[in-house]
């Protein structure tokens, strides 16, 4: 029989390689004396959620196996939201909850919704939490909020490694209702899930926040679209509204942020029976289809015209793509005009000495397509990537809705020459040369 620290050597050296059962790894933590800490888990699982859109649901206790198999079967549901941590969440001792369940969920297709309940804001009036509220004072812009931020992530980190959820995985800040017109209550939660936000990012984990539509959810949308604002926001966001719509929409916030990065909890505790077991959970709706990538798809358009955080949205993610291609803008691609394309538009715009907006005009946008230090004399024949940049500023100088081939072709050479017509470039027989270049790379139209 081996001893206590061979048996545990053992398993570690096991998990390595191959999923540990169990029983086994109990046996070798028990007898080791070990915390769950030291035990290293093997599961490779997925990344979670991931990309899903459908319906999920959450309850206060973590379904039992049979349960989650007999609903896996016979119900609408793909999400399961399973309370992970914190000193404040529901059904603390959570027995179902253990790295060999994390890992059946996700094998079967299941997509987890970690939730952490920790400090609420400091000013809720729910009993049990008043031990364990965000610090209001305002000090160092919150910094004793911003502390406690950043320990509630650690704390949700942990826990998400003993259950073996993989890093990337999201994991939601669970923010109970609170009164936000109170502005150091709100301002300090907001600094809070700021911290909370940064550290996960650091420690290799998304950030998500659960709320209340009408507090902790309009308190992040009103911050991303305030022009001063500089706190870091959630991934994701997971809005309370139990208005029984199964989309992601809500009448408390705009409908441009977080495209993509919604979940909806539509319908509040009800029973539900599925494969013969009942369960009371919470209903969700998810639109979790990741960001936009920059792909050419992405990027070419028949037009690109005046661009506004409300007006041709669509070219937002083309906007950010080119920019960030260009270096000016730095932040994650998502879709949504926010402070971080503002900045980097700016940015572009005193760089080809045009003037400084919030949006982008459409000689903004010709002088963004054509840039590029490399501009090769065109002509019928010619292929490569500056006739794409050609091809491109040309759909937004002109109405030629030109194909994005990479080959300058006789639509291009006619799209070309009724530029260089408009532009008073001569000689105007739709070959780009030097000239024409310049005129694109300033904007003109």
């Amino acid at each position: 029989m081996l001893s206590p620290t061979s048996l545990f050597a053992s398993v570690r050296q096991a998990t390595t390689t191959t999923v540990v059962g169990a029983a086994v790894l109990a046996a070798a933590l028990a007898l080791s004396g070990s915390t769950p800490e030291l035990a290293p888990v093997a599961y490779a699982n997925p990344v979670t959620p991931g990309p899903i859109t459908g319906y999920g649901f959450d309850r206060c206790e973590t379904p039992s196996q049979s349960a989650m198999t007999a609903w896996r079967k016979s119900s609408p549901f793909r999400a399961v939201g399973v309370y992970m941590s914190g000193v404040l969440r529901y059904c603390s001792d959570q027995p179902n909850l253990t790295p060999t369940w994390v890992h059946t969920q996700l094998a079967a297709g299941w997509r987890l919704l970690p939730i952490h309940l920790g400090r609420q804001a400091n000013c809720t009036t729910v009993e049990r939490y008043q031990a364990h509220r965000i610090s209001a004072l305002p000090a160092n812009n919150y910094s004793y909020a911003r502390s406690q931020g950043i320990d509630e992530a650690r704390t949700a980190v942990a826990a998400a490694k003993k259950l073996a959820l993989p890093r990337h995985s999201t994991i939601f800040y669970d923010l109970e209702s609170f009164n936000i017109g109170n502005s150091a209550c709100r301002s300090s939660a907001l600094r809070f899930i700021g911290a909370w936000t940064s550290e996960l990012k650091s420690l290799g984990y998304a950030s998500g926040m659960y709320s209340s539509a009408s507090t902790g959810i309009k308190m992040l949308d009103d911050a991303r679209v305030s022009a001063s604002n500089t706190v870091p926001l959630p991934t994701y966001i997971w809005i309370a509204d139990w208005n029984d719509k199964r989309n992601t929409s809500s009448t408390y916030i705009r409908s441009d942020g977080w495209p993509g990065r919604r979940l909806h909890q539509y319908h509040g505790g009800h029973s539900a029976s599925y494969g013969g077991v009942t369960m009371t959970v919470d209903s969700n709706y998810l639109d979790l289809h990741g960001f936009p990538k920059c792909t050419s798809s992405d990027m070419n358009r028949s037009s690109y015209r005046f661009t506004t955080p409300d007006i041709n949205r669509t070219l937002v993610t083309p906007l950010q793509c080119l920019l960030k291609k260009n270096g000016y803008y730095t932040a994650t691609v998502t879709g949504a005009w926010n402070n971080a394309t503002t900045t980097a538009v700016q940015a572009f715009q005193v760089k080809v000495h045009h003037t400084q907006a919030a949006s982008f005009s459409r000689s903004d946008w010709v002088a963004l397509l054509s840039a590029g230090t490399q501009r090769t004399t065109l002509k019928p024949g010619v292929k490569g990537w500056d006739v794409i940049r050609a091809q491109r500023a040309l759909n937004a100088a002109t109405s030629a809705e030109l194909s994005i081939t990479g080959t300058y072709n006789a639509a291009t050479q006619r799209a070309a020459a009724a530029y260089q017509k408009a532009n008073h470039i001569s000689p105007s027989a739709g070959i780009i040369a030097a000239i024409t270049w310049r005129s694109l790379v300033a904007g003109h139209w």
